[in-house]
């Protein structure tokens, strides 16, 4: 007798029946299906075996790139077999070779740094211009010298969603006649069921990285993308993804529901108020990319606390959260306090 086994549409995890639910549960993403949306779902579904091609490229990324271990943090560094790794470049301590880096981490596409060193830096330092209470040695060459190109592990999702929308709205008329105020309400039952579909949500897949530095220099234009090859590697540093599909999927669905949530309230216009009774946004089905995305890295040490900022190196976009040297702020608010008792003093005695 033959065996039928599903398999989640999003992250390809065991799907299990949910008596309570009386439809198919994913116990890794905690997505739901009806037996009609898997049957379609994987009807749908693309030939998984790779071609000769991918498996060459796997060989490939599999015998040149080396891995370098940081025992203080944990991160794994990964370059091209001609780079040397001498640094951990978010904690800044020395990293010791571990061997070669796996096929499965080969990577599908991969957009080329477009922002140079010297562009980065420029960006840096303007950034840093606008600033007035930094440490002293926060932008100096000796601190910028540990900008990193980085390749940063990116899981991109396409997401197949169903939207549904159940609501009351109303119209709201005022008007004046004689010495008499009028007001009128329509009420209106609102429904609204579409398939919405997202393209291109990323979500790092890096633990060492932090989520929101990630998404505040986002977005990448993934027409830029390109099939992998370890040429994009040579002179640059790459991140081995250490959260894999199942555990990004959260951040995915989020943002998905969050995109069609807006599809759907956009929709809902000519009204003065609208309420909503239910509101469901489920993905059924997920198409994933693993792909590398360029970033200007550099971290920085003070007061034994660790800065992270990030550049795009595609776009020049900068994030981060700047320090704050707190003998700069102080003498700044003694010398203003004193200039202004001078003001006021001289003003008084004006007057």
């Amino acid at each position: 007798m033959e065996a039928v086994q599903y398999k989640c549409p999003n992250c390809s995890g065991e799907l299990t029946f949910k008596p309570d639910k009386q439809a198919f549960g994913c116990d890794f993403c905690l997505s739901t299906f009806t037996e009609e949306e898997i049957k379609q779902a994987c009807a749908d579904a693309e030939n998984s075996i790779p071609s000769p091609e991918a498996l060459q490229t796997q060989q490939e990324f599999s015998e040149h790139t080396n891995v370098y271990h940081c025992g203080s943090c944990g991160a794994e560094v990964i370059c091209e077999e001609n780079e040397t790794a001498t640094f951990c470049y978010y904690c800044h301590e020395p990293v010791i070779m571990s061997g070669k880096m796996s096929g499965d981490y080969t990577p599908d596409k991969v957009i080329g740094f477009k922002l140079t060193r010297e562009n980065a830096i420029e960006k840096f330092k303007a950034w840093c211009g606008k600033r007035i209470f930094l440490p002293k040695d926060f932008n100096t060459d000796t601190q910028l010298e540990k900008m990193t190109g980085l390749y940063v592990p990116f899981w991109i999702a396409d997401c197949d969603m169903k939207a549904d929308f159940m609501g009351s709205a109303e119209k709201i008329r005022r008007w004046t006649s004689g010495s008499y105020r009028y007001t009128e309400t329509k009420y209106y039952e609102i429904v609204r069921s579409a398939k919405v579909f997202t393209d291109g949500i990323p979500a790092d897949g890096e633990t060492k990285i932090d989520d929101l530095l990630m998404e505040s220099i986002e977005p990448y234009n993934y027409n830029d993308a390109k099939d992998f090859s370890m040429s994009y590697l040579s002179g640059f540093f790459a991140d081995k993804y250490d959260v894999d599909k199942a555990a990004v999927f959260p951040r995915i669905r989020s943002r998905a529901a969050e995109a069609a949530k807006n599809v759907i309230r956009n929709s809902i216009v000519g009204y003065d108020r609208v309420s909503a009774r239910s509101e469901n946004y489920r993905i059924l089905n997920t198409k994933w990319q693993y792909m590398l995305l360029p970033v200007w890295f550099m971290t920085y040490r003070y007061n034994g606390e660790v800065y992270s900022f990030a550049i795009n190196g595609q776009t020049g976009k900068l994030a981060g959260t700047p320090p704050l040297d707190k003998k700069k702020l102080a003498l700044f608010s003694v010398g203003f306090g004193l200039i202004s008792a001078l003001i006021a003093f001289l003003i008084g005695g004006v007057l």
